[in-house]
């Protein structure tokens, strides 16, 4: 057994430890001196990383769309926004689609600009204001996933000519990632009983348990189906897929001897 004092030296010796698979295994109990000068006794640990993933297929659809207009003037630009979006927030409540899943998102009003070139003298005029763009998106929740592609398509038609990032989620995951929680602490617990067998030591108490968890990501859009000719007859193609909900935990115990 090993003893030290506050020598670097000694702390250097009593402080070898065995990497294996991604775990790491302290082989044997040490001690070190506290800011006291007291010998305390350091518990040999092992400390292991599980992962648990469980996939379920998606019960909620969330669309980003827009509208973007041009005018002279603000006003007109503005007018012209709001009307191809009143057409399509009424087309979407028409669909089922309730109010709380109705968000308005991103509304903005920019100048657009006339740039000169130089002129041979080095002379440059400013720019001009020649017109206004608005623009304004919706993020609209669709809870009945047969119904994305016709939607996306009756958006189209009536004005939505932007849009981004299409999602689908599930509207209460924690079932599954109660589940996911199960198998990362399984896999993470059969790691140690293997390596700590391995070792021929005993796996003692846990000490820690900590989780970090990873949830679907938006997928992109086909921004050239998105901006297709709205009298294509066929709704666009969606396929929602599974979605994987992962968990990784890192936990310790100790090592009996």
């Amino acid at each position: 057994m090993i003893y030290s004092n506050r020598s670097p030296y000694n702390l250097r010796r009593f402080a070898a430890a065995l990497v294996l698979g991604g775990s790491l295994l302290t082989s044997q109990a040490v001690f070190a001196a506290n800011n006291n000068g007291e010998v305390k006794e350091q518990v040999a640990t092992i400390h292991v990383t599980g992962t648990g993933t469980v996939a379920i297929t998606p019960d909620i659809a969330i669309i980003n769309v827009g509208v973007l207009r041009q005018a002279r003037t603000a006003r007109a630009a503005l007018d012209a926004n709001n009307t191809a979006m009143a057409g399509v927030i009424t087309a979407m409540k028409a669909q089922g689609i309730a109010d709380k899943d109705l968000q308005t998102a991103n509304f903005n009003i920019q100048p657009r600009y006339q740039y000169y070139k130089r002129s041979s003298t080095g002379e440059q005029k400013p720019p001009k204001i020649i017109g206004y763009q608005v623009s304004n998106q919706l993020t609209v929740r669709i809870r009945d996933l047969k119904k994305v592609g016709a939607i996306l398509d009756q958006a189209i038609s009536l004005g939505i000519n932007s849009g981004g990032n299409i999602q689908f989620t599930n509207d209460n995951p924690q079932e599954a990632l109660t589940e996911a929680r199960k198998k990362a602490m399984k896999n993470a617990m059969e790691k140690a009983t293997t390596l700590t067998a391995a070792a021929g030591v005993t796996l003692g108490r846990i000490l820690s348990i900590n989780e970090q968890s990873s949830m679907p990501r938006p997928m992109p859009m086909a921004r050239a189906r998105m901006m297709a000719d709205a009298s294509v007859e066929s709704a666009v193609p969606v396929q929602g897929g599974e979605n994987s909900y992962r968990v990784t935990v890192n936990a310790s115990w100790e090592i009996g001897q």
